[in-house]
């Protein structure tokens, strides 16, 4: 299919930027060590040009990953299509199937979103200052309970939809050992409600890691009323990060920085 005039340019700045430090790449390593074991499967929602997918493999896992947007999901067919431990599906996910409407940023395909609110919060918003979604696409959308029943439970979910990660969650019925969901100052209401949706699947504490920096804030792992009391306090200048949960009693949730 054509892109719109700069998709590929943009579509390779991602790929330098997610695919090109070398130390960025060994923190993401070692953060993600706690949490998917070799031999393990891993989900990444909403994977981008598969930088995680990468430091999934690095670490022996088996993965799952799902990306809406035609040209990200391109790159990702190229880097990893031939790869039997990775499963690729061109669709969004959410609470039900069906189609949803995608809106492309196509000088910055990372914020691609199927979310009008989260459109909305970010004209304006101090750093999100000259965002355009200027396409739109039709895309399938799956839910990790379909997933999961076609390709087993993972060990580790990662979610990063722009603003609907509660509604994928909503798409899950039942604990995983480990997941993460991305937040972003400009929508706290829907990291708060992603936050009670994993806390009412099983007794999860959580931890968070702000920006790409692929360390731990906390060195315990919190309670979900901690941790959104923590999210509630966050600065509107963190912009974003990613909320970890773990099951409570699976190990490691001390001494994590």
């Amino acid at each position: 299919m054509g892109y719109p005039p700069g998709t590929a340019r943009a579509i390779g700045q991602s790929l330098r930027l997610y695919h090109g430090d070398a130390a960025q790449a060994r923190r993401m390593d070692a953060l993600h060590a706690r949490l998917v074991p070799r031999g393990g499967m891993a989900f990444d929602i909403g994977a981008h040009v598969g930088d995680r997918v990468s430091s999934f493999r690095r670490l022996g896992a088996r993965v799952v990953a799902v990306e809406p947007q035609p040209a990200a999901f391109r790159a990702l067919r190229l880097i990893h299509g031939r790869d039997g431990g990775v499963v690729l599906i061109e669709a969004a996910a959410g609470a039900a199937a069906g189609v949803v409407a995608l809106h492309l940023n196509t000088a910055n395909p990372t914020v691609a979103t199927a979310s009008p609110d989260f459109i909305d919060a970010a004209r304006d918003a101090p750093g999100w200052e000259g965002q355009v979604w200027d396409d739109v696409v039709e895309v399938e959308r799956v839910t990790l309970d379909a997933l999961i029943a076609r390709h087993g439970t993972p060990d580790f979910i990662k979610i990063d939809v722009e603003g609907l990660e509660d509604e994928v969650l909503a798409g899950l019925s039942a604990a995983v050992p480990a997941l993460s969901f991305e937040i972003t100052t400009i929508r706290r209401a829907v990291a708060l409600r992603a936050l009670e949706r994993v806390a009412r699947l099983g007794g999860y504490r959580f931890n968070l890691s702000l920006g790409e920096a692929h360390r731990f804030e906390h060195d315990r792992w919190l309670t979900a009323d901690a941790m959104a009391r923590a999210l509630a306090a966050l600065p509107g200048a963190a912009n974003s990060g990613d909320v970890y949960a773990r099951l409570a009693g699976s190990g490691g949730e001390e001494g994590l920085q």
